[in-house]
């Protein structure tokens, strides 16, 4: 069944239009994310079947030659465009000499029809070829579901353009003329069609996952140190006690506060005591298990999430922890009045420093929560401080309701600074 070939390129146009419109709205000033130049492609492609569809109105060297050159350059923004999204550069004299090969072919052929239209639709074929490879290369740079639907799009492309290519230059599988109606005719505009509403609103899902992927990494993470903020902490925790009441598995939890951290803010300054919480940190997740949680609780102090470990194994491990903190001392740039710190070879200053850990655990029984895992651990973290810093110390056991309400009935509990 053939089509009214006037009638689908109008389709194509008036949905090129309309899509790059959308995606320059939605794209405007994200650049890294290749909208505005998928969205100028679709421009090119709207103007170039624009061109296509005044064939006789306008003269041949508009309509066949500059409207074949568009549409292989079409697929030279669409290739930038995903260059753009993965943070590649383009490689635009490459990219460039498909065009400049279909304009030195549609002059020399302008009026074999056959020729060139095996010639362009090869070309183009390739061209989206390209594109695909380009967009399977590089799989991890996009996240969710987007993508497949790109790539659904570009293979469907390319499958349509090699074949026509192939059957061009048979005079009876093809028609005489562009705008002369036949199966396959209809089958590659409605493939062009396809490629512009399913690669582009592939495209655009692979922009939206990749912007709610950063908005739940920055909801998650501390964005100075990199590991767990305190938000997820809370989450993780919540899920591993629940598993650990309902497995009796043991789980173990540490705080960890950075000693006399305020001293080393005063003296040094605050970007220096930034690269003190990342020495820190850097050196709790490289002694850390895969499946244990480190993160930033707040300010100086930091959590570490032992699940299915006994009060044993979290004792040792913080104190080699703590130990480790203590000899591998926080190398930063150059500072001036520091009576604790060393110059080291080629320039800057190494700062000593040291934590103190507070550990909990065991077995829970139905009933304990999360919050009573970290009360436990800090409360055995302030001990740890008023026993002279650098050092560990054990909580005995949670303090359940009942326990609770008589510690607030006791001043002699209640905590103080920890400086």
């Amino acid at each position: 069944m053939a089509a009214h070939v006037p009638t689908m390129l109008a389709m194509i146009i008036v949905s090129s239009l309309m899509m790059a419109a959308s995606m320059a709205v939605v794209g405007w000033g994200r650049r890294r994310d290749g909208l505005g130049r998928w969205a100028a492609a679709l421009l090119v492609n709207a103007i170039g079947h624009g061109l296509i569809m005044l064939r006789g109105v306008v003269p041949d060297v508009l309509s066949v030659v500059l409207g074949n050159v568009l549409l292989s350059c079409v697929f030279v923004g669409m290739i930038a465009a995903i260059h753009q999204f993965q943070g590649q550069p383009a490689r635009w004299p490459l990219l460039v000499a498909p065009p400049v090969l279909v304009t030195g072919f549609v002059i020399a052929f302008i009026d074999n029809f056959p020729a060139r239209v095996s010639f362009v639709g090869l070309v183009i074929g390739l061209q989206a070829v390209w594109a695909l490879a380009t967009a399977l290369q590089r799989r991890d740079a996009a996240v969710g579901r987007g993508q497949w639907l790109l790539v659904a799009g570009l293979g469907l492309e390319a499958a349509v353009l090699s074949g026509r290519a192939l059957l061009a230059l048979s005079s009876t599988a093809v028609a005489s003329g562009i705008l002369q109606a036949s199966a396959l005719q209809t089958l590659t505009f409605l493939a062009t069609f396809s490629v512009v509403l399913i690669s582009s609103m592939g495209f655009v899902f692979m922009a939206r996952d990749r912007a709610d992927e950063n908005n739940r990494i920055m909801a998650a993470i501390d964005p100075l140190t990199g590991v767990a903020n305190r938000r997820s902490l809370i989450s993780a925790l919540d899920r591993d006690v629940s598993r650990a009441v309902r497995t009796r598995e043991p789980i173990a939890l540490m705080m960890v506060d950075i000693d006399h951290f305020k001293r080393v803010n005063d003296r040094y300054g605050h970007p220096v005591g930034d690269q003190v919480l990342c020495h820190v940190v850097n050196v709790l997740r490289g002694r850390v298990r895969a499946q244990d949680l480190v993160g930033r609780y707040g300010g100086e102090e930091f959590m570490v999430l032992l699940p299915d470990t006994t009060l044993l194994g979290a004792e040792q491990l913080a104190r080699e922890l703590c130990r480790a903190v203590a000899e591998s001392r926080c190398r930063v740039g150059a500072t001036e009045g520091a009576s604790d710190s060393r110059p080291e070879s080629g320039g800057g200053t190494s700062i000593a420093v040291t934590v103190s850990i507070g550990v909990f655990g065991g077995r829970l029984e139905s009933g304990d929560s999360w919050d009573m895992l970290i009360a436990a651990a800090d409360r055995a973290l302030y001990q740890a401080k008023e026993n002279g810093r650098n050092r560990v110390e054990v909580a005995t056991g949670l303090r359940r309701p009942s326990a609770q309400r008589a510690a607030l009935d006791n001043p002699e509990t209640h905590p103080v600074s920890r400086y």
